[in-house]
């Protein structure tokens, strides 16, 4: 099997999507095509970092409680993670281009909804409706990337192409969200997919080739409603903790719900013909650790983003767009070591890349939980931004690798999609916890030191810092993960067209 298969969005049939038959047309206007799908992408990647620099405006605006801002995030992270797959098959069986199409468009309404939100719960469910859009958008746009190439080299550049903008339009969107907050409003930040968004539908009419898979459409429903339920209902446990506390009745009720929930999402991927998710895929040892492992990352990183976010605004006092100038080294350091590890790969095999890369995170961010009210950014911030983001680029490549091992073809679309589907998942429940966790901490110090305005802002910090050691603790469990589950060698590895690799 090559990586030709890693786009077979929801897991179904790929018959419609593998290589073609030597001397197949090449569609003339590919190129064209990739740059409206680039752009798509773009967008769903950006839509995560630009709306972490503009958050602590957001909360100020909108009077949005520390308990509830984790939900700016969540609620994309998980209608994203959540519905990834079931996106992939309904893409796969309506149409890749019809989807992508009307991914587009509901992408540019629910971020206009967001941009006006009046309230926080109307910004909460906009973003959980970007989340869901993104959901159809994503493998529709990797799947069309496939049968738009049908040449081993063209699709590898593709793939490239593809992998870039995976990896660096977070940066953009840093950068991009600082000015925008900056210099017009926050709620610019969600309104300047309006007209990306619509353009690049407009465009994709003419240009982009619809296909779909063969066989009879199935859509595993329950499947989807008990996994979404059941994370909803562990984050919305984790918030309800932070003021009501652990043992309270409502989050024991809501934690014991998600955990019933979970299992019966387990029990019908079992029983079910046509599951969401076949549970052979995670099954396997290797692409299980693999699977884990990306899950405790994402959680570890994405609650990273938020507290280092409200660091740099509220206790250096730095503005949006020099906040997003001070991720910058982050997402520089993830490209160059995600190119290093791809180099290496095939002569190391993933596990070293995977438990050193992980090492290298968890010491970075041990170096932040030393952050004080005034320490300055060169001294302690920059030095852990490296060590994280050089670890975690080590880190992705492989695991990406991974997910593909021993993987039937049928299967290999799901098992590629689980990678980012996990990552997406595992952000949104760290940063429910971790954001729970900063509350307490928070709490707990002005408890015992009264409520002046010095008082508050080395709460704050006390709350940063015990987030941190926590997130250290998912990566650290992510590196034990591998240690344990991971046997793959070099010579498992897949050699072939290129997998793209999804870097946050």
């Amino acid at each position: 099997m090559t990586a030709s298969t890693d786009v077979a969005g929801g897991g179904s049939s790929t018959a419609a999507v593998g290589s073609p038959e030597p001397g197949a047309h090449l569609d003339p206007r590919r190129w064209v095509a990739l740059s409206v799908i680039a752009v798509a992408q773009l967008m769903v990647v950006l839509d995560a970092s630009i709306v972490t620099i503009a958050l602590p405006h957001a909360q100020a605006d909108l009077g949005i409680s520390t308990a509830d801002r984790q939900w700016v995030m969540t609620a994309y992270t998980l209608a994203f993670g959540g519905l990834l797959l079931l996106g992939g098959r309904i893409a796969d069986f309506l149409g890749r281009k019809r989807i992508f199409i009307w991914g587009l468009i509901g992408f540019a309404g629910a971020s206009a909804l967001g941009g006006a939100a009046p309230n926080a719960e109307l910004l909460f469910a906009a973003r959980a409706l970007q989340g869901a859009c993104a959901a159809l958008l994503a493998p529709a746009a990797l799947s069309l990337i496939t049968v738009t190439f049908t040449e081993g080299k063209e699709r590898a550049r593709a793939f490239g192409v593809y992998g870039a903008i995976s990896g660096g339009g977070a940066a953009i969107g840093l950068i991009v969200g600082g000015l925008l907050t900056e210099y017009t409003s926050w709620r610019w930040c969600l309104l300047v997919n309006v007209p990306i968004a619509l353009a690049a539908a407009a465009a994709a009419l003419p240009i982009v080739r619809e296909s779909k898979a063969e066989g009879t459409p199935s859509y595993d429903i329950p499947g989807t409603v008990t996994v979404t339920g059941g994370l909803l209902a562990l984050v919305y446990g984790f918030t309800v903790a932070a003021d009501d506390g652990w043992g309270s009745g409502k989050t024991i009720g809501l934690l014991v719900g998600a955990f019933v929930l979970i299992a019966a999402f387990v029990v019908i991927e079992a029983r079910t013909a046509n599951p969401l998710l076949p549970l052979r895929v995670p099954l396997e040892r290797n692409r299980g650790g693999s699977f884990l492992a990306s899950m405790l990352i994402g959680g570890g990183l994405f609650a990273m983003f938020l507290f280092l976010t409200f660091y740099f605004q509220q206790t250096l006092g730095y503005s949006a767009l020099r906040s997003g100038f001070a991720f910058l080294p982050f997402s520089a350091g993830i490209i160059f070591s995600a190119g290093i590890a791809s180099q290496l790969l095939p002569r190391t095999g993933p596990k070293i890349l995977m438990v050193l890369g992980s090492a290298l995170a968890v010491g970075g961010l041990v170096l932040l939980t030393q952050i004080g009210v005034d320490t300055g950014y060169a001294s302690h911030v920059l030095p852990a931004e490296l060590l994280i983001s050089f670890g975690m680029g080590l880190a992705f490549v492989p695991m990406s690798s991974v997910s593909l091992l021993g993987v039937a073809e049928h299967d290999a679309g799901v098992a590629s999609a689980l990678v980012n589907t996990t990552q997406q998942v595992g952000g949104s429940l760290g940063v429910a916890l971790l954001n729970t966790v900063y509350a307490t901490a928070v709490t707990d110090y002005l408890t015992g030191h009264g409520t002046g305005p010095a008082a508050q802002a080395q709460a704050a910090v006390e709350g940063y810092t015990t987030s941190f050691v926590w997130s250290a603790v998912m990566i650290g469990l992510a590196l034990v993960t591998v240690l344990f589950l991971v046997r793959a060698g070099r010579d498992d590895i897949p050699q072939g067209e290129g997998v793209p690799i999804h870097a946050g």
